[in-house]
């Protein structure tokens, strides 16, 4: 549900890739799934000379860690896009989105998955959190299959 909250929450920064100045610090949340407790840590930087922002996630599941390596640029034809690998072997391409939907200043990526079309999106929370979920495109619209509340580590 997209939010009613009114004025700017995020600041953002000067360039395409200022869009994700929120974003940028260490980020660290906790809860509970089907598997039990997870542990994820999100960590973005600017990197190569600021022309890209990286992501580092790490997510501790019970007997298993997981990776994930994501770079942000800006793509002349495309805009900002990302570009994602994973400790699975799996990777995956996108581009930046409309996220309204779910609150006025998300920051929205899709990607073609083998599944079909997803949806990452991050937005403002309460208190300086971080919201991020995961979404599916359906005949409905997007279904939300993994949601978390991050603050600052």
């Amino acid at each position: 549900m997209a939010s009613t909250k009114r004025g700017s929450v995020w600041k953002k920064g000067r360039g395409k890739l200022g869009v994700l100045d929120p974003l940028l610090g260490s980020w660290e949340t906790q809860s509970d799934s089907k598997r039990g407790r997870v542990r994820c840590t999100r960590t973005f930087t600017r990197v190569l000379g600021g022309n890209w922002v990286q992501l580092d996630a790490l997510w501790q599941l019970p007997g298993k860690t997981y990776e994930e390596r994501a770079l942000f640029g800006v793509d002349p034809d495309a805009g900002v896009v990302f570009r994602s690998f994973t400790s699975d072997g799996k990777r995956s391409e996108g581009k930046l989105a409309d996220g309204r939907d779910v609150h006025a200043e998300a920051i929205a990526f899709v990607a073609e998955m083998p599944a079909g079309l997803a949806r990452m999106v991050y937005w403002p929370g309460d208190d300086g959190a971080m919201c991020w979920a995961v979404e599916s495109k359906t005949k409905a619209g997007w279904s939300r299959f993994t949601h978390h509340v991050y603050t600052r580590a």
